[in-house]
């Protein structure tokens, strides 16, 4: 264990030695500030790193990740990086991640109890439900894509519903959002929504005011 330890801490004196060798200044530069123009929020997991898919530097992307990139109206953590990223780091994109093999929409799945997860699963499965009528036709994989898809799309308008993305809009017309998926079989990113920067754009995009979704109920 201890060297499995060691081993990330060579690593990182590698990592230092060849920033250095690109870049004489790179750690100088990173030390002067931030100023990313994209804000991410993903999956937790580690297959699914947003700068490496991203083919991005450090200071490039603000990052806020939990299990199954979920936005909750109730979440004091992914709010408080969501003010922090628009009202003074002024990005200009905030980024939903989510990706198709994720363990939190396969847990949201099924019946199975797993303890306090369970809670913060809900909103999965309240997406499942209501859309089971468009869901229940499909095989079990497809359906567990598909459900990547729609909750992506949720969690992009719940952000829009917040009251930091409602007040930027009205102030400076950004940030623009997206809604990805990453592929894990191809590497791709699939975008699931157009960039929204509005209250129009976003009702266009997400209709689950309306049930009427992607491919419709």
């Amino acid at each position: 264990m201890t060297e499995t330890i060691q081993l990330l801490l060579d690593n990182n004196r590698e990592w230092v030695a060849e920033q250095l060798q690109e870049d004489k200044s790179f750690f100088d530069h990173m030390a002067e500030g931030q100023h990313p123009k994209f804000l991410w929020i993903g999956c937790s997991d580690s297959r699914v790193p947003p700068d490496q898919v991203t083919k991005t530097k450090p200071g490039e992307i603000f990052v806020h990740r939990n299990i199954a990139n979920l936005v909750v109206q109730t979440d004091m953590n992914m709010l408080s990086v969501l003010q922090y990223a628009v009202e003074v780091l002024k990005v200009q994109h905030v980024i939903v991640c989510g990706h198709y093999g994720c363990g939190g929409v396969k847990a949201a799945m099924g019946t199975h109890q797993y303890g306090l997860i369970d809670n913060w699963l809900r909103q999965i499965k309240d997406t499942q439900n209501y859309y089971w009528r468009q869901l229940s036709v499909l095989d079990e994989e497809a359906r567990f894509d598909r459900l990547v898809e729609l909750s992506v799309i949720e969690q992009v308008y719940n952000l829009g519903k917040t009251n930091i993305i409602q007040n930027a809009w009205a102030n400076e017309s950004r940030p623009y959002l997206h809604g990805w998926v990453f592929d894990l079989k191809t590497g791709l990113i699939k975008q699931q929504t157009s960039m929204i920067n509005n209250e129009e754009a976003l009702k266009e995009v997400c209709k689950f005011e309306m049930g009427i979704v992607g491919t419709g109920t």
